[in-house]
């Protein structure tokens, strides 16, 4: 065969998703967001993947519409945070044709307001307390958010307006920034309210309480998904059934989280499957 030929081939081939590297199976990009959950879970699948099931795998770190939008595209074949039924409905309406839920991948998900404990409960025991002047003044007027396009941030600022909390500015940056601000409030024992959700390491490293949401704005109980490209089934059955068989208790997450926190993501991955190894050889391989 000729090296034009082959280079045809091969240009049709990657115009339509097919072309395959030596493992007969294109490199799998996991996109991610920077959040505490996703980046151990999206690592610890980097892992198996790579480790235990001979994958190539590349992450792709970029903010949560983006992450949508690559998905449907087919530019990213999988992400592992998808927040249902609420936070990403907005998301998921827009692109729900365009990709596929191949599975829940952890439950008992929670979004919401939280303050430190030392705040007295009989200040701010809901959104509604944050109207009053003297718990407006020692909040200096501001909720600590996180990234501007995340779901949590849609439903905050929905909360702001639902609640009528004039004088006050919800505060967007990152979720790296929101924790930095919540530990410098902390050392400091200042009054502080920052959109968080569980599961999340600051709850091992503070006293942390949820805020009541009386008017049920930032949503119930949420559970976390892995989404993928139309296709990325057929292309790569092996890693895409065994995502679908990757589920963690939201205790063990949260542990892990936190360990990650006081050492590195690397290290806690590594002894989660050290630690789970029944529950690892079930994703990978479906024997019970």
């Amino acid at each position: 065969m000729s090296k034009r030929m082959i280079g045809l081939i091969a240009a049709i081939g990657l115009a339509f998703g097919t072309v395959s590297t030596a493992h007969g199976q294109d490199t799998v990009r996991i996109g991610w967001t920077a959040w505490s959950d996703a980046e151990f879970v999206t690592k610890l699948a980097q892992r198996i993947l790579e480790e235990h099931m001979d994958q190539e795998v590349e992450l792709v770190q970029t903010d949560i519409a983006p992450q949508y939008q690559g998905v449907s595209s087919g530019d990213i074949d999988v992400m592992l945070m998808s927040w249902l039924p609420g936070t990403h409905s907005d998301y998921m309406d827009k692109v729900g044709g365009n990709v596929v839920n191949l599975g829940m991948l952890y439950d008992h998900a929670k979004l919401g307001w939280i303050v430190p404990d030392y705040i007295p409960e009989d200040q701010i025991s809901s959104i509604e307390d944050l109207k009053n002047d003297s718990v407006r003044e020692k909040l200096d007027g501001t909720i600590t958010g996180i990234d501007p396009g995340a779901g949590l941030t849609r439903l905050s600022k929905e909360a702001v307006e639902e609640y009528g909390l004039d004088g006050y500015n919800l505060q967007t940056s990152s979720g790296a920034a929101m924790t930095a601000a919540l530990e410098r409030a902390a050392n400091n024992d200042e009054w502080i309210v920052v959109t968080g959700w569980s599961p999340h390491w600051k709850f091992g490293a503070w006293d942390l309480r949820y805020i009541d949401d009386p008017k049920g704005v930032l949503g119930s109980w949420e559970r976390i998904h892995a989404i993928a490209r139309e296709g990325f089934y057929q292309d790569n059955i092996d890693a895409a059934t065994m995502l679908s068989r990757m589920w963690i208790p939201i205790d063990d997450l949260q542990a892990a989280m936190y360990e990650a926190r006081e050492s590195s993501y690397e290290e806690a991955v590594n002894n989660y499957i050290d630690d789970n190894g029944d529950r690892v050889e079930y994703w990978v391989s479906g024997d019970m």
